[in-house]
């Protein structure tokens, strides 16, 4: 692809070139490629009719992750999540060791490799929460919880530029990637003000389906808000909330 310079930018297609937009800029690239036909029937294309069909089966499951966490996502996800993520359940779906390849999926595949997976990449939890926390599933009871001693938000939370208060938020979920269905909820914190005061013991337990077989996820991350004249903005409409995957069942 070549990248459009100039003052004025074009969008279409002029004989085999096609102008168009992205969030890198405005490019440009040759018209070509193998006819869709040919490669839905030819034999030599089997292996990229394998990979196609793996592909769009990660990014279904990535679709339904997303679906599940949808509440907590609203403020903490980066324009390029859903690629990422995308990428990680492909990895998550090729360690399937049972299936044919091109049937492989993500119940026999490995669900750990989403450990740690960071839904905003602007704003890491690994390099914003620094307090101790206990995270638990606990398949039988169906909770899904995280446990957080107290701790001085100031010294155990690396806060962006003009925050003055913070909450931590956790999410369960159960997540059937078979039906496309998954029960999850939700915790959050009230608002508390970074500063040097030290927190209460902090604990949140998300409810899902006792003695379930499903992979189950615990999604934990942070919001940040500025007071201003006694009213609570999300910072920076939360571009830098973190959340990620901290925990992780991959079933039964």
């Amino acid at each position: 692809m070549a990248r459009q310079k100039g003052i004025i930018k074009l969008k279409g297609t002029i004989g085999d070139i096609t102008f168009y937009k992205t969030q890198d800029g405005h490019l440009a690239r040759e018209k070509g490629g193998i006819d869709a036909s040919r490669i839905a029937s030819d034999p030599a294309f089997q292996r990229t009719r394998e990979n196609g069909s793996e592909f769009g089966r990660a990014g279904k499951a990535g679709k339904l992750l997303r679906t599940a966490f949808r509440s907590l996502l609203l403020n903490s996800a980066d324009s390029r999540m859903v690629s990422r993520l995308t990428q990680r359940m492909v990895k998550v779906i090729q360690a399937d060791l049972v299936s044919e390849r091109g049937l492989r999926n993500v119940i026999d595949g490995e669900a750990e490799l989403l450990f740690g997976f960071e839904f905003n990449i602007r704003g890491k939890l690994g390099t914003s929460l620094f307090a101790p926390f206990v995270a638990t599933i606990d398949r039988v009871a169906g909770e899904i919880k995280v446990d957080l001693a107290s701790f001085i938000p100031a010294n155990m939370i690396a806060a962006p530029s003009g925050t003055t208060h913070f909450k931590i938020i956790s999410g369960g979920a159960e997540v059937d990637f078979e039906t496309e269905t998954f029960v999850v909820s939700s915790s959050e914190t009230a608002i508390l003000p970074w500063d040097n005061t030290e927190t209460a013991v902090i604990s949140q337990t998300n409810a899902i389906t006792a003695n379930s077989t499903k992979p189950l996820f615990l999604a934990l991350g942070l919001e940040f808000y500025q007071e201003i004249n006694g009213q609570m903005y999300p910072l920076k409409n939360g571009a830098f909330n973190p959340l990620s995957i901290a925990k992780i069942d991959g079933g039964v």
